[in-house]
C-alpha cells in the first residue's frame, strides 16, 4: 500500500481519488495506533536501558515503522487537494474530517502510552504533537463546510448528499455526519486559526471565533442526526441500511422522502458503528451501544454466517451482504467494482474495529464523557469476541487473494458460475459502480426542470468523465482470467486498504483485548 502506491515527493496516492485518498490516510494512522498499543506487549520490550540502546529488536522495528508511516501521513496533509474537495459532495468532505480526527487520536494515544513521565504524569513531546493544530484546523474547516448540507425543508431533516444533483438523502452522508459530529465533540482539541473557508455563518474569515474542545453543539448535531436516521425508514427487512431516498413529488412541491433506493453497500453498515460508539461515550445512553451491536450482527448474518454454529454456511447463495460468511459487494463477483466499490469493505472493518474497542472503566474526559460499568463492559467485550471468529474467516479469505507480489484483491470469495447469477434487489440502483445513473432522472433533472444548482455544466462534464471511466473498467472486467482479482480495475491501492483494515481488525479483536 505504501511502498508502491504512495509517492512521498507529492504526498499522495496518485491512483486514488480525493475521497478514497482520505480513507487511505485514515487506514494508515489508525494502523499506527495499533502499532503503538502493540509496543506494550512485554515480549517486544527490552529488559534494560542498555538492551534498548544496543539492540534492534521488534519494538525498535515497530517504532521505526510507526514514525515512517506517520511522516507519510504528514506528507499527505500537504499533498491533499483541500481546495478541490471543498467544492465536492458533502460525504467527500466528511471523509476528510474523519481522516484528520483519526490522526489526532493517534497522536494522543502514542503520547499517552509512550511519552509520559511515570512519576508526575507529565508528558514529554512526541514529534507528532506539532501537527495537532494543523490537523485540527483542517478537520474544522471541512466539518463546517459539510454541515451546510443539513436540511430541514425536505424529509424532515437529514443531510443532502450532493448539491449539484437532485436532492438525495442517503445513508452514508448522514452516517458520516453523525460520526464526524461526535468525533468533533470527543477528539477535536480546539482551533484558533482564522484562516478562510470557515463556518458559513461568518461575515468574513477575520470574524472567525475560537473553537473550543467538547463543544456541545457537535454532540447535539450527532444526536439529532441519528434521531433522524433511525426514524427515516432506511433499513430493509434484513435490518441493513439501504442507500437512500429521492423525493418523487419534488416538482409538485412535495417534501416527503418516498422513493427509496434499495441498493445495499457494505460501508453503509460500518460507518454508523463508530458514530454509535461515540454517542454512547458522549451521553452514557446504552441504547446507542445496543443499536450498534444489532447492526453489526445484522451485517454479519447477511454474509451467511451462523452465530449459533460459529461457522459460515456452505451454501453459496447470496445472503444480503455476501455469501459463505464472506463480506462482499454486489460488484465483486462480476469484477466490475469502481474505485468507490473497492474501498467499501475496508471502511466497514475499520469502523467495526473502532466500535469494538473495550469500553473505558474511567471517563476519557471527566465531566465530558462517560465510563462503562462492569456488566456493560463485559457484555460489549463478549459480543465483539463473537465477531472475532467471523473477522478471522474474512481475514483468511482476504489473505488468500494475495498475488506473487503480496497484493490483496478486491473479491475475497471463490469464483464459480453461480456467483455471476446474483442480481440487484428490486428497486436498487448501483450508482456507486455505474456512474452513468447520475446523468439521468431522478439524479439529474432534465433541462426544462426546476433549477436547483444541478444544471452546472462543469458538474455534468465531470459526471460524464466518471461514467466513461466506469465503462472502461467494465470492459476490462470482461477479460477472462484464472484469478478473479485480475479483472476490472485489478489490485489497487483501495484493495490494499481493505486488506490492511481486515488484518488490523483481526489483531485488535483477537490479540489486543
Amino acid at each position: 500500500m505504501q511502498t508502491e502506491y504512495f509517492e512521498l515527493w507529492v504526498g499522495a496516492w496518485p491512483s486514488a481519488i480525493d475521497w478514497t485518498a482520505a480513507v487511505m490516510n485514515t487506514q494508515i494512522v489508525s494502523s499506527m495506533a495499533t502499532f503503538s498499543r502493540a509496543l506494550d506487549d512485554p515480549s517486544l520490550l527490552p529488559t534494560s536501558d542498555e538492551d534498548y540502546g544496543n539492540s534492534v529488536g521488534p519494538a525498535r522495528d515497530i517504532e521505526n515503522d510507526l514514525n515512517r508511516y506517520f511522516s507519510q501521513s504528514v506528507a499527505y496533509y500537504f499533498g491533499e487537494d483541500a481546495f478541490a474537495i471543498r467544492n465536492e459532495a458533502n460525504d467527500d468532505m466528511l471523509w476528510v474530517v474523519l481522516s484528520w480526527l483519526e490522526a489526532i487520536k493517534l497522536i494522543d494515544v502514542h503520547s499517552r502510552l509512550h511519552y509520559h513521565s511515570p512519576g508526575d504524569g507529565s508528558f514529554r513531546s512526541w514529534h507528532g504533537t506539532q501537527f495537532v493544530k494543523a490537523f485540527a484546523h483542517r478537520a474544522r474547516v471541512f466539518y463546517d463546510l459539510a454541515a451546510r448540507g443539513w436540511d430541514t425543508t425536505l424529509c424532515g431533516g437529514g443531510m443532502v448528499w450532493n448539491s449539484h444533483l437532485e436532492p438525495y438523502k442517503n445513508a452514508i452522508t448522514n452516517e458520516l455526519f453523525i460520526a464526524a459530529s461526535v468525533g468533533m465533540y470527543l477528539y477535536f482539541p480546539g482551533d484558533h486559526n482564522p484562516s478562510p473557508f470557515m463556518a458559513q455563518h461568518l461575515k468574513s474569515s477575520l470574524d472567525t471565533p475560537d473553537a473550543e474542545p467538547h463543544d456541545p453543539s457537535y454532540l447535539a448535531a450527532a444526536v439529532q442526526g441519528y434521531d433522524w436516521l433511525k426514524k427515516s425508514n432506511m433499513t430493509n427487512t434484513l435490518g441493513l441500511y439501504v442507500d437512500g431516498f429521492h423525493i418523487s413529488g419534488l416538482r409538485r412541491n412535495s417534501t416527503i422522502c418516498d422513493a427509496r433506493n434499495e441498493m445495499v453497500y457494505t460501508y453503509n453498515q460500518g460507518v454508523l458503528l463508530s458514530g454509535l460508539r461515540g454517542l454512547w461515550e458522549s451521553t452514557g445512553n446504552t441504547t446507542y451501544m445496543f443499536d450498534g451491536h444489532e447492526l453489526a450482527r445484522n451485517a454479519i448474518k447477511a454474509t451467511g454466517w451462523l452465530f449459533d454454529l460459529d461457522a459460515a454456511t456452505s451454501n453459496s447463495a447470496w445472503a444480503g451482504l455476501g455469501r459463505a460468511g464472506i463480506l462482499e459487494e454486489f460488484c465483486d463477483a462480476q469484477g466490475d467494482c469502481s474505485q468507490d466499490g473497492q474501498t467499501f469493505k475496508g471502511i466497514f472493518f475499520h469502523h467495526l474495529t473502532l466500535f469494538c474497542v473495550p469500553l473505558p472503566a474511567l471517563p476519557l474526559y471527566p465531566g465530558k464523557t462517560h465510563a462503562a460499568g462492569k456488566e456493560l463492559a463485559l457484555l460489549h467485550h463478549q459480543s465483539c469476541q463473537e465477531y472475532a471468529l467471523w473477522i478471522a474467516h474474512n481475514a483468511r479469505a482476504a489473505v488468500s487473494t494475495r498475488d506473487a507480489d503480496g497484493k490483496f484483491g478486491s473479491y475475497w470469495g471463490e469464483q464459480d458460475d453461480s456467483y455471476l447469477k446474483t442480481s440487484l434487489p428490486d428497486g436498487a440502483t448501483d450508482y456507486r459502480n455505474n456512474a452513468s445513473e447520475l446523468l439521468n432522472w431522478p439524479w439529474m433533472s432534465p433541462s426544462e426542470g426546476i433549477g436547483i444548482r444541478h444544471q452546472d455544466i462543469a458538474q455534468q462534464q465531470r459526471l460524464k468523465n466518471v461514467y466513461e471511466t466506469a465503462q472502461n473498467d467494465r470492459s476490462e472486467g470482461l477479460r477472462t482470467s484464472q484469478d478473479p482479482n485480475d479483472r476490472g480495475r485489478g489490485r489497487t491501492v483501495e484493495t490494499q486498504a481493505g486488506g490492511v483494515a481486515v488484518l488490523k481488525a483481526l489483531w485488535e479483536l483477537l490479540y489486543m483485548q
